[in-house]
């Protein structure tokens, strides 16, 4: 068996939990499929940590049920729940060589040594880490760190991977690239990963399905696409990526700021509106525009155009979309 076994289904049913008066869980229900890439998104104190320490073992809930692979993990203690953690931290030990440190989780289990040393190599190689085995962390990047890290969760092979935040502390570069490992890692393993985090791009780019989180409940889950074409209400809507909310004759229309046409290119759409601009950028790819519509603003992402560049603000322009380019959402 090796490091590439497929993870376990996840199913929480009818999760709750408080502090006190303070509802951290309000029946949380969550089915993840086995192999599939879960991200727990939401603002601080939504209750995606509380939710994934509960997973994990650190937290009681007051009732409700955790199911891994159709087993109640429930009364499982944590030193018996097969399951990986990743911080954002790292809880790396300081004073072990990397190949310690993946080793502990292995030696702790009392595995032969040479079963050890397999498995540690293959984890190692996994991660592109071999050449920096026998470093200790403080020598390694912040990068190369969380490597470490995620080789030390996978070589036990988990039944689900829990990572908190972690890519939190490394620099929008870095973690980009972290990002492109982690979802080429997670095609090689096809572990079950529940993955927390406040980043909607993040979420986006990594993810098989998200779970957006507010006040301790679930507010809807389904594959990032879904999700950013099809929000069930605002807060989801705005949650995810950037959204306009358009006042016209038929009520408030909801569109992205990558549908919004401007000038010419407005031209021809069903629904085409008068507005001043506010403010230019241009940002590489293209422009981001600033409209002044009945004093609501109206975000617009658009192409690199002489007509777009020669806006000034305080000019009047026009800006349209395509009726197909409304989203269908419960509550404005």
């Amino acid at each position: 068996m090796s490091i590439a076994a497929l993870g376990k289904a996840v199913s929480i049913r009818a999760l709750h939990k408080s502090y006190g008066a303070t509802l951290a869980l309000d029946d949380v229900s969550l089915d993840i499929p086995a192999g599939c890439f879960c991200t727990l998104l939401g603002a601080s104190g939504s209750g995606k940590t509380t939710l994934l320490k509960t997973i994990a073992g650190f937290e009681t809930y007051d009732r409700g049920r955790i199911l891994v692979g159709g087993v109640d993990i429930g009364p499982v203690p944590v030193s018996k729940r097969n399951i990986g953690m990743v911080f954002q931290n790292y809880a790396l030990f300081p004073h072990m060589s990397v190949r310690r440190n993946v080793a502990f989780g292995l030696e702790m289990r009392k595995l032969p040594a040479r079963e050890v040393q397999s498995r540690v190599e293959e984890a190692l190689a996994l991660v592109d880490l071999i050449p920096y085995a026998e470093r200790l962390p403080r020598q390694l990047s912040g990068g190369q760190q969380q490597r470490v890290a995620l080789a030390r969760a996978l070589v036990i092979r988990p039944d689900i991977l829990l990572m908190d935040e972690p890519l939190g502390a490394l620099d929008k570069n870095l973690r980009q690239a972290i990002q492109v490992e982690l979802k080429r890692l997670h095609a090689a393993v096809g572990a079950t990963v529940v993955y927390v985090t406040h980043d909607q791009e993040e979420a986006l780019f990594l993810s098989d399905q998200i779970a957006v989180m507010d006040k301790g409940r679930i507010v809807q889950i389904g594959s990032p696409r879904a999700l950013y074409d099809k929000p069930v209400d605002r807060f989801v809507a705005t949650f995810l990526g950037e959204c306009n909310f358009v006042p016209a004759g038929t009520g408030i229309l909801a569109v992205r700021p990558e549908k919004i046409r401007v000038g010419e290119a407005a031209r021809g759409c069903e629904h085409m509106l008068p507005a001043k601009v506010a403010s230019v950028d241009f940002i590489g790819r293209g422009f981001r525009l600033l409209l002044d519509r009945h004093e609501t603003e109206i975000t617009a992402l658009v192409d690199s155009t002489d007509e777009i560049a020669a806006l000034q603000p305080g000019a009047e322009t026009i800006f349209g979309f395509r009726a197909g380019d409304v989203l269908t959402i419960a509550s404005h």
